[in-house]
Parts: structure tokens; sequence; C-alpha cells
């Protein structure tokens, strides 16, 4: 089993799991794919078959969520990654392969947008629908949905764009975090994937789509994942579109007898709320990756995140405030900023 690199010591031990403890003597591996987070993936051949084997470092990344929520998947008939074998101690795991066909490569490739998002939204809504399945999740909270918004002024207005805030900024940045996370706790919990989009949904041949990167599973606002879906931060469709989809995906909640609670006008608020909530979140993230990490390709994802921000907080009173510190000081700051980092 050949190494890519020979300075990788953790590669190196993980081709040693999988050829000596695994018995896989003999098989290839190659680089499948990385993330956001510290884990990586490669794809192991063997004969004619192919595995998955994670890298996740066990002083940065646990394994115990992604095992278990891959567990609650499975169980609920979806198509994630079955577990074949684990090392705890060392951070590494096998896992069955769902194929490389991303969601987003297909749908670039002129795929068939309705088809893909009908079974993506039929999967969604096994997920959301699936009784208690969720409720031993960690709760999607206050804390946790501020402390994400928090990100964007430290990485984003500071750190990217070179922003000095003035203490009324600061305190119009505070209010609406503080709305946008009462918004979302008022919508009714359930399960949520937290990065449900087209890079996480591989297209299968059976049971599509296969579902992956799904370790960050919370108990939390039945929007959130719809909204990841439909403004997805690496494509965009027409708004008309993904109300169509929006709406849709509603009216199958409400076939499901899910306790939705909500018409048509109010769900579609919390729908851009929730995704407002959620770019703001992605724009620090995107730029700390870069600064913190090294992984400048996120920054070419910014500007249509941006977009969808800038989109959401021009359509309700209680975002307008932001709407336009976005036009007035945002705006003219961004294109120099992603000049200075991608030269």
């Amino acid at each position: 089993m050949g190494l890519m690199d020979a300075s990788d010591s953790r590669l190196a031990e993980l081709t040693r799991w999988t050829s000596e403890d695994l018995g896989f003597a003999g098989a290839r591996i190659a680089p499948a794919s990385a993330d956001a987070s510290f884990r990586r993936y490669f794809r192991v051949f063997r004969g004619d078959e192919t595995y998955i084997a994670m890298d996740a470092p066990p002083d940065k990344e646990d394994l115990a969520p992604f095992v278990g929520v891959a567990r609650l998947l499975l169980e609920m008939g979806l198509n994630a990654p079955v577990v074949l074998a684990i090392d705890a101690k060392r951070g590494y795991l096998l896992l069955s392969d769902l194929g490389q066909r991303q969601y987003l490569d297909e749908l670039k490739a002129q795929g068939d947008a309705d088809r893909l998002y009908a079974d993506a939204m039929a999967a969604l809504g096994v997920m959301q629908t699936a009784g208690g399945k969720s409720h031993d999740l960690p709760h999607y909270g206050h804390a946790l949905l501020m402390r994400e918004m928090q990100l964007m002024p430290e990485w984003f207005l500071d750190r990217h764009l070179g922003l000095s805030l003035t203490p009324a900024e600061l305190g119009m940045l505070n209010g609406l975090f503080e709305a946008l996370a009462r918004a979302a706790l008022a919508q009714p919990a359930t399960f949520v994937h937290r990065d449900y989009h087209s890079r996480n949904l591989l297209l299968t041949p059976a049971n599509n789509p296969g579902i992956l990167d799904f370790q960050d599973a919370v108990r939390g606002p039945v929007t959130y994942d719809l909204v990841s879906l439909l403004k997805d931060c690496y494509i965009a469709w027409p708004a008309a579109r993904v109300r169509d989809w929006a709406l849709g995906y509603r009216e199958r909640l409400l076939a499901a007898n899910f306790p939705l609670g909500a018409d048509e006008t109010e769900f579609i608020r919390w729908f851009d709320l929730m995704g407002l909530q959620r770019h703001i979140k992605v724009l620090g993230i995107f730029a700390r990756l870069f600064y913190r990490d090294a992984k400048p390709q996120y920054l070419n994802d910014l500007p249509l995140v941006l977009d969808y921000t800038r989109d959401a907080a021009a359509r309700y009173a209680e975002t307008a405030a932001f709407a336009q510190f976005i036009a007035k000081r945002i705006d003219p700051a961004f294109p120099a900023a992603q000049r200075r980092a991608l030269p």
C-alpha cells in the first residue's frame, strides 16, 4: 500500500492499520476528500472493492458523534456510510464507500435538479419526522447560535475586511444576533444535520442520496437543513425556484403530521432568517479557514454567501439596519479584501 507523502506520519500509521490490523495487505490508498475540519478521507482499493478510511486526529476530533449519528441515519433507512472498523485510540475509521459523484458535480453538469432535490428533501423529511430519533442529540441552543454568529465580526469584518466598528455598529450587530437566535429557537425542534448541502450529498444508484459529514448533528430549528440545501454556499438557484422547493417541503412535513404550526408566510420568514443566521456564521467560518487554517479555497465562495446575506437582510424590517450596514461598510471594502487575500 503506497504512501503519498513519506513525511505524513498519520497517513503512514493509517496505512499500517489498514494493511496489517485489518488485513488489507497489497491494497492501494489514495486521497478521497478533506473537509473544513481536521478530518481527512482516503479511498482504499482492494481488488474490485473500495472502502473509505477516515483520519480524525484524536486530540482534535471525536469519533463518537460520527459513529452515533451514522447509526441513527442507518436505523432510519437512509444511505449513510456503514462503520466497518474503529480504532478510537488512534482516530481511524473504515467505512463503506458511497461513491464519488457529489450532488454539486451533477448539478453543475446540468443534472436534473428537481429530481435531485426531491430525493434530498425526501431523505431530509425522513430525518425530521423519525419520531424520537433526535432527542438524544445535543441541543442547538441560544449559546451555540450566538457563538456561531460572533465568528463573523472577528474573522470576516475585522480580519478579512479590516473594519473597525463603532459602538453603535457593535450594538446593532449584537441586537441582530439576538433577534436571529430568538427566531431560530421559536421554530419546532427536530433532527438537524448542520451541513446538508451539495458537497455532502452523493448521487447513488439506489437509496439516493448518500449522506456525508453528519457528525455535528443536533436537535434544532426545522428549517436549518432546508436552508443549507436550498441556499447552498456552493451553488445558487433563482429565488422563485427556491421558494417553490421550500414550500413543497413544508407540504411534505404537513403530510407527515409534523407539528409545524406555521402558514406559508411564517415558514418562509423562518427559512429566510435561519438562512441569515447560517450565512453570517459562514462568512466568519470561511474567513477563519483562510487565516487560521490556510485553506484559501473557501474565499472563492464568499461572494455567494455575501449575496445570500445581503438579500435576506433586505427582506425584513428587523434586519433592515444590517442591510444598510452591508451596503455602507461591507460592500465597499469587500472587493479589495478579496484581492489582497487571493492575488
